[in-house]
């Protein structure tokens, strides 16, 4: 019987073959586990990490490099709790790079000397599930016929 050798030259060297991507570090991963008790999850959400307890988005972490005064926790909440949440965390505001128009998420700025503070209270909040925080996220809607034609559509307000 012959000694059959593998031809080596067509197997990489190097593991290229399983070479995977490797997953972004989360941002602000003390958050998870204020929240560690509700089992979260995350999932990539345009370059940020999206935090979901059971149906719920409840927060995004963003730690981007370009536009970084909205770093820090997003809430997902609604408009109609803007002002009692203003209370609890006196330097939330709107977020910049979604315009100028006021939608329900609202950012803990990273940069501000409260941060992890209020992030953690924020953390609190949800474990209580306080209603304020969170919201299901709706089902994806068909494109409209203006945006099947490459045209501009109406901004559907976020609650």
């Amino acid at each position: 019987m012959s000694n059959r050798r593998r031809n080596s030259a067509s197997l990489p060297l190097d593991g290229a073959l399983f070479r995977v991507k490797p997953r972004k570090a989360v941002p602000f991963e003390f958050v998870l586990d204020g929240i560690a008790a509700l089992s979260p999850y995350t999932r990539p959400l345009f370059g940020c990490i999206a935090v979901y307890v059971q149906d719920k988005i409840v927060l995004v972490l963003r730690d981007k490099r370009t536009s970084t005064e909205d770093n820090g926790v997003w809430l997902a909440t609604t408009k109609e709790h803007h002002e009692s949440l203003r209370r609890e965390f006196p330097r939330m505001r709107s977020i910049k790079v979604l315009g100028t128009e006021v939608t329900g998420w609202q950012v803990l700025p990273a940069d501000e000397p409260d941060f992890e503070e209020a992030a953690l209270r924020a953390c609190e909040l949800i474990l209580a599930k306080d209603p304020r925080i969170g919201k299901v996220p709706g089902a994806r809607r068909a494109p409209s016929p203006a945006a099947r034609r490459g045209g501009k559509t109406s901004k559907r307000g976020n609650g």
